[in-house]
């Protein structure tokens, strides 16, 4: 009979998120490194008396290696923190791993600093401090002591602080992390800073290891699923320990599935792995569709007592690729998938959980099931969100490297992310230029062999746009991925001539516009919605689609790229700043081409014309009217008369011709003859009112939670005017903040930390965050000439 388990206070571990009371300095401050321990003195310390021996030590301590503290050089933070996202763009093609590609907005270095106590009780414990992430090359120091240095921006970082930290009337503590983001890890924008989340983590010397568990379940029926568990316990006592391990599967509300139990004598300062099994009886399977989630609850006592507790969330579900397709639970389940870089409107890279929740949300809304992470590993919350809102996940590895450091950022990625129902797949790499050489294949080989060792559950592939069928390269790999391998239906043809080979689209499309334009434009670098850029450039969006369907055995695909992002604004340099690539905008707006997906990926009828109905001064000019739809039909009529009707080719768009004149233009999508949905564009009168649109109205009062407030401008009649570009200033009352703005401009220079923006063609993005109290928070915004507007947020 089922049970359910109540938590008990009992734990002794205690994760403490460590985001707030941080200090910023942006800019270099020369710190020599110390030649005695603990003696860096300065920033990196606290005015404090240490135990010292003065006779042996002075020689070397006469003189602080680092600077004085001056409050008055630095501001207060909260992290997650991207400073490269307050500063000023700059035309300057130098700035980046290439011209253009990060976004004109220069790196730099900059030191975080906190102040903080730890309690007396705390001493015997083992202390750690978790970066999740930071942008780059960062150093800490902790009271003194030079702790460590990291230098990827994609990896987490973590330092045992338990010798260097003061407890109780010891004194105060302080750590000092330096940031050097003046060299690129990739080719688009990266940001600069302590961007994740930082964390505090208090264990008893007897413990579950950092990502110390690993589950899965081999065998899986509808009666039951097979789980086995595998546990790391470390023990740093001085002594042998007599501990007993209990794990305890529960489903997500807390019910009892199954416990297991085993007792164990570790050695002094060793760890042990430990192996169990257990089982679920009539398993609820995951899936996009029906995320169900189990976790397995670790307690570890020792004399009866329980000293400390892991959580572990996973999944129970059934991954095959092979040469017929991606098979989910049994069933053939192509990936509707897209790719992504981490930044977006305001912010930078320094996402709070919520916006990272919102663009997923933004992604499931219009049928996708997949998400890549380009080309790094993302956040850990990220990949918490895809088990529980539904998205498969192909997790990236930064970069083709056998190197210790390369090793490294690739097992704690696998280690971090291996028990995450969403992951399918782990990449290598994307586009290597040593891809199909005898050395790439070497590197790729360990690379791959570490990682079915550490993770044996998942197959293994690699980004590939070139030698895919040179030096042995794919011959290495699980799943041979294809950036662009419609080129040339190069994936179709090497299917047939390698009978051995698994295939998988890893990354289509790249097609570019900028949403709501219809021209190109190389002096404000837009992109038109209407065609291809020519010379080559990519399928029409839901091209690539047709592929999936009549090729099943590609697995599926992945969409360069689900957001606008900055930096890599091809095919143009400046005035752009940000991508074109997007079928959403960097705000989450969507572009034209967003509906060819939905099209194609949903069940829900889809009609959508473009372009805009306003063009004053082409009255009698001859214009086309594009149409994105997945009905069998559909009929387009300007002001009731019918222009005619098309038959619709599946994930192929619809075009008509005509002559402009202002009014109403309608599109009827049409099934067995019935009309089953309809869109409507028409030609606005001016701008006469601001319309405020926010994603919630309660938010948190936790300092961290979001709400996305959608601006529009509208006429008289209430319809947004498609060209609009009026200055909207916003002024906020109650407990909380604005943290950035957007429009989705792609040459857009306004400061993202600002309490105005203009819109673009109709639109604009403010995002408001809590504070740590409760209260009403008012949005208003005005414009000159316009009907202000208002939003309430209720913080509780």
């Amino acid at each position: 009979m089922s049970q359910i388990v109540q938590q008990t206070a009992s734990s002794q571990r205690m994760k403490e998120n460590f985001d707030i009371g941080w200090l910023f300095h942006k800019g270099e401050i020369a710190i020599k490194r110390a030649v005695k321990a603990g003696r860096q003195g300065g920033l990196t310390d606290i005015n404090v008396k240490v135990e010292t021996n003065k006779e042996a030590v002075i020689a070397y301590t006469d003189v602080d290696k680092a600077a004085t503290f001056k409050p008055e050089d630095w501001k207060e933070v909260v992290i997650p923190h991207d400073w490269c996202v307050e500063g000023t763009f700059v035309n300057d093609n130098s700035i980046g791993s290439a011209p253009a590609v990060s976004g004109y907005l220069p790196g730099g270095i900059g030191f975080y600093r906190k102040e903080f106590e730890i309690p007396q009780t705390d001493l015997g414990k083992k202390i750690s401090i978790e970066f999740d992430g930071i942008f780059r090359n960062s150093t800490v120091w902790v009271n003194g002591h030079l702790i460590g240095n990291h230098k990827s921006g994609y990896t987490p970082s973590n330092y045992d602080l338990t010798d260097v930290l003061r407890y109780g009337k010891e004194g105060k503590n302080v750590i000092l992390v330096k940031v050097d983001a003046t060299e690129y890890e990739g080719w688009w924008y990266e940001g600069c800073g302590i961007y994740r989340h930082v964390w505090l983590v208090k264990t008893d010397r007897l413990h579950v290891d950092r990502f110390g568990t690993y589950i899965t379940t081999p065998v899986i029926s509808p009666k039951e699923a097979v789980v086995d568990i595998k546990t790391t316990l470390k023990n740093e006592y001085e002594q042998v320990k007599t501990v007993t391990l209990i794990s305890k599967i529960m489903d997500d509300k807390g019910v009892l599935m199954d416990t297991k139990t085993s007792s164990l004598t570790i050695n002094p300062l060793s760890q042990i792995e430990i192996a169990q099994q257990g089982a679920i009886q009539k398993p609820l399977l995951w899936s996009p569709e029906t995320p169900n989630l189990y976790k397995v609850m670790t307690e570890v006592s020792d004399n009866g007592k329980i000293i400390d507790t892991y959580e572990t969330t996973f999944g129970v579900r059934t991954i095959e690729i092979n040469r017929n397709g991606l098979f989910l639970n049994g069933k053939l389940y192509p990936i509707k998938g897209t790719c992504n870089h981490q930044d977006f409107a305001g912010i930078g890279v320094a996402l709070p959980d919520k916006i990272n929740e919102y663009k997923l949300k933004l992604l499931k809304e219009m049928g996708s099931n997949g998400y890549r992470c380009s080309h790094h590993p993302p956040t850990p919350e990220l990949l918490t969100m895809c088990d529980r809102m539904g998205l498969l996940v192909l997790d990236e590895n930064r970069t083709l490297s056998s190197s210790e450091e390369g090793i490294k950022d690739l097992t704690s990625m696998l280690y971090r992310d291996r028990n995450h129902p969403s992951i399918f797949m782990w990449s290598m790499e994307n586009e290597e230029g040593i891809q199909g050489t005898v050395t790439g294949t070497r590197i790729l080989k360990t690379l791959v062999d570490i990682t079915h060792q550490i993770d044996p559950s998942r197959p293994v592939t690699a980004a590939m746009n070139h030698g895919r069928n040179e030096g042995g390269y794919s011959d290495v790999l699980d799943v041979v991925g294809y950036n662009y391998g419609d080129k040339g239906l190069a994936y179709v043809k090497d299917h047939e001539n390698n009978p051995q080979r698994v295939e998988f689209c890893t990354e289509t499309t790249s097609f570019i516009s900028t949403r709501g334009e219809y021209e190109n434009n190389w002096e404000k670098g837009y992109v038109s919605n209407l065609g291809l850029w020519q010379p080559n450039w990519g399928p029409l969006p839901g091209e690539d689609w047709a592929d999936i369907v009549k090729y099943p055995y590609l697995g599926g695909l992945f969409v360069w790229t689900g957001f606008d992002y900055r930096g890599e604004p091809t095919p143009y340099r400046w005035p752009c700043v940000t991508s074109h690539f997007g079928f959403m905008d960097i705000c989450g707006f969507p572009k034209d081409g967003y509906y060819a997906y939905k099209a194609a990926w949903t069940n829900q009828p889809v009609v959508h014309i473009f372009p805009h109905w306003n063009w004053k001064g082409k009255e009698g000019d001859s214009i086309k009217v594009h149409c994105y739809t997945n009905c069998e039909e559909v009929e387009l009529l300007l002001n009731g008369k019918s222009i005619g009707k098309q038959k619709a080719i599946p994930y192929t768009k619809l075009i008509w011709s005509l002559t402009y004149q202002p009014g109403k233009l309608e599109a009827r999508g049409y099934k067995k003859g019935k009309v089953i949905t309809k869109d409507i564009v028409q030609t606005t009168t001016n701008p006469a009112q601001i319309a405020l649109s926010s994603d919630c109205n309660r938010l948190k009062a936790d300092g961290c939670d979001v709400a996305v407030v959608r601006v529009a401008i509208k006429d008289a009649k209430g319809r947004v005017v498609p060209t609009a570009s009026n200055l909207v200033h916003f002024e906020i009352e109650g407990p909380g903040k604005i943290i950035g703005t957007g429009n989705g401009n792609p040459s857009s220079h306004e400061p993202d930390k600002a309490s105005q923006r203009v819109a673009f063609n109709g639109y604009c993005l403010v995002l408001v965050q809590s504070d740590r109290k409760a209260g009403t928070v008012k949005l208003k915004a005005t414009s000159e000439a316009l009907k202000d507007a208002e939003v309430l947020l209720e913080v509780e």
